[in-house]
Formats: C-alpha cells, structure tokens, sequence
C-alpha cells in the first residue's frame, strides 16, 4: 500500500513523496489503533463488566476477569498494529521498528494476561476447600517469576535481532551470579514446595515464632515472606525459608482438636496440710462430689487399720484421710463433672515438688472450646471456685509477705479491734 500511495505522490511532488507516503501509512495505522482502543475500552469491556458483575455473585471475580479482558484488548491492539505494518508498509527500518515494538508490546501484554489468568485461578483455588489452605500465593509467585524471565529473553532477543537459544546458552555461563540474584526467591519456592507437601503452615493458622517475635494468625504467605498478624494486630514478617530451617509452633492442631489446655497450679501453705479429724470427715461427706471418695476411702482406711491390731494405737501406723489429699479428689471429680471441661481428654490434678512458695498443686485439664475468650472465663471460673473452697479443706494458699502483712506484725491492736 506505502508503494501505491508513494506512486500516486509522485504525481504532485517527487521531492517529499517517499516521506509523506510514509507519513500517511503510520497515521491511517495508528488512526485504526485509536479507533479500535475507543471500539474496545469505551463499547466492548463496559458491557463485559457489567456482565460479569452481574453473573459474578459467589466468586466476587470481577476485578480479576476485568483485568484479564483489558490486558486481552491491549494484546488485541498490538496484534492489530503489527498486521498494519507488515500489510501496508514495504520493508525496511521503520517496518523493522514498528513491528518489533508491536511485537514486543503483545509479549509485554500477553505475560499480564498470564499473570491475570493466574491470579483468577489462585482466587478460585482459595475459594475451594480443597485448596484453600495451600500456600498458593507462593506457588504462584514462582510461576510468575518463571514466565517473567521466559518473557523476557524472549523481548531482549526480539530487540536484539538474536535468538533466545543464544541468550539462554549465555545464561549458563552466568549461573552463579543467577543464583546470587534470586537467591531468595529460590529459596523461598524451595520452603513453599517443603511447606505445602508435608502441610506445616496455612493461611489462618495460629503460628508462634518468638526467634522473629512472631505469635498470631498467618494471613500471607508469598514466595519469599510469611506474614503473621500478632495479637496486639502488629504485623511480623518472617523470610519464608526460616520456617523450614528453624523451629516454630503451630496451633493449629490445637484448633482442630476441639479441646485447649489448662495448665497451672496454686501453692498451697505446707503448714496447713493436716490429717481430717471425724468432724471435718463428716461435713465434707456431706458434698455430693466429695461421699463417693470419702465412702471408699474410709473402708480401705478402716480395713488397712484392723489388721494392724495393737500396733494401731500410735498415729505413726495408721492411716489417714489428710485434707490435701481429699482436696485432690475434690477437684479433680469437679473438673470431671465440669460442663466446659472435655471429658474425652486428660483431667489430672497432682503435685508437684515443694518449693521454698509452698506446695504446689497442678490442674491438667483441657476445655471443650478453643475460642480464647470463651477459653479464659472458663479457666478463671474453676481457679475462683477452687480458692473459694480452700478454707472448707482447712488449706491455706501461699504468698509472699506483702505491706498489710507486715503492718498486722507490727500494729496487731489496729487489726484486732476489741
């Protein structure tokens, strides 16, 4: 075409036709490429919207399919402009130009359509309860990395006049500095590979790391950074591969398990352990929890002592119900009969060794819920009733001396008023 109109030029002016038919071959090519952008993004992609938002009610994909059909016109665009010069212009350099920067504009355009297509597949898969707990982002990412370098050659070798086996032989040679450039990235696709196959970690799960100062809920996992969402809502980012070269906690099979732990203990005042007299025995019986245990005991007691004969006489020989251990029992059948505590799991109450704070006492239980708060009231609610109850066993929790304490010692008149 560039040589008929160059022809038809000349009629009027030989000096100036070989520009101005060139002229006029670029502005009826980019004419067309404005005319079809207006075509596409102005008529076409407003009716593809409203459509897909439309149809789009359960995904929420709209803004991904927008992109994909937007990066779809633009690649549609540079198609357009590389068949124009290639039909109407004749060969040479302003040909060879424009149809290499066509044509590097559809590979530009085409990797975002991948990327878009991508990103569509990773916001189904997250949907989807097969996939949803896999660290996709990161997987993704590396696909992406990869189709960015692939791109890439491709573009350099396009510019270049070369091919890309030539650039991707030249590669070889420069392995090192590669591996020194990305490393983290491929570390970090080496971490999501590990982390993904044997299910370590997944969006959601209560992760702590105190290495990184890390302890809350997982809300992004890329190729190269996981990052964790703290309880006090700070954000802690730690490098993807240290979850595979360092130890860190899940809780998450905490969650799934439907029962979290208690554990913690109360020192009790070693003088107040004493054996039960049959006064204390018969108030205590009077507990629905507490007569089973004390029925029991009382006729092993009973029948331990009888055998002794004579030798029964001194305390030394007999046995006993002391008030530590009835406590024992008391809470571990109250744990037991608990509504919030899961019965399926260890209940345990035991002792642990003394120390110069007294005694301790140690509750093992597990809760039948996981929620925190729910978890916490619960926990709070038996350790109030187990101090309430304290003084009906005659035990004494210990504590360290404080300022009314000293002040009782010293002023003893002031806290004993006649």
């Amino acid at each position: 075409m560039q040589q008929q109109l160059l022809t038809w030029i000349r009629q009027f002016n030989e000096e100036y036709a070989q520009i101005a038919s060139l002229l006029l071959v670029l502005a009826i090519i980019f004419l067309v490429a404005i005319i079809l952008h207006f075509i596409l993004h102005k008529l076409v992609l407003p009716k593809i919207s409203k459509a897909i938002t439309q149809y789009d009610q359960k995904w929420q994909l709209s803004l991904e399919i927008n992109k994909l059909f937007s990066r779809f016109a633009f690649l549609i665009q540079g198609v357009v402009v590389n068949i124009q010069a290639l039909v109407w212009m004749g060969s040479g350099k302003t040909q060879e130009i424009l149809t290499t920067s066509a044509q590097a504009w559809c590979l530009i355009f085409g990797l975002l359509m991948l990327f878009s297509i991508m990103d569509l597949c990773m916001q189904i898969m997250r949907n989807s309860s097969s996939f949803g707990r896999l660290p996709l982002k990161g997987i993704f990412q590396s696909l992406k990395l990869a189709a960015s370098v692939l791109i890439g050659i491709m573009i350099i070798s396009l510019l270049i006049g070369k091919s890309p086996l030539i650039l991707l032989s030249g590669l070889g040679a420069m392995t090192a500095v590669l591996m020194l450039v990305f490393k983290d990235p491929i570390m970090g696709l080496v971490a999501g590979i590990q982390l993904s196959a044997n299910n370590m970690i997944s969006l959601g799960d209560w992760l702590e790391m105190p290495k990184y100062g890390a302890d809350g809920a997982v809300i992004d996992i890329s190729l190269t950074t996981v990052k964790v969402r703290n309880w006090d809502n700070t954000v802690t980012t730690i490098p993807t591969y240290s979850l595979i070269s360092d130890s860190f906690k899940n809780w998450q099979a905490m969650t799934k398990s439907g029962g979290r732990r208690i554990k913690r203990s109360l020192a009790l005042d070693i003088n107040s352990i004493h054996f039960l007299d049959k006064k204390q025995l018969d108030d205590l019986e009077k507990a629905h929890l507490l007569a089973p245990y004390i029925k029991n005991k009382e006729s092993e007691i009973n029948q331990f002592n009888a055998t002794l004969g004579n030798e029964c006489q001194t305390p030394l020989n007999q046995r006993g119900m002391t008030n530590i251990g009835t406590f024992r029992a008391y809470v571990e059948a109250y744990l037991k009969n608990h509504p919030n505590v899961h019965k399926q799991m260890t209940i345990m109450v035991r002792q642990l060794a003394p120390t110069s704070d007294g005694l301790p006492i140690e509750i093992y239980a597990f809760t039948n819920t996981t929620v925190w708060v729910q978890y916490e009231a619960i926990q709070s609610d038996i350790f109030d009733h187990i101090f309430a109850i304290l003084p009906q066993f005659g035990l004494r929790v210990h504590q360290s001396p404080t300022g009314n304490d000293v002040r009782a010692l010293r002023f003893p008149a002031e806290n004993n008023p006649q």
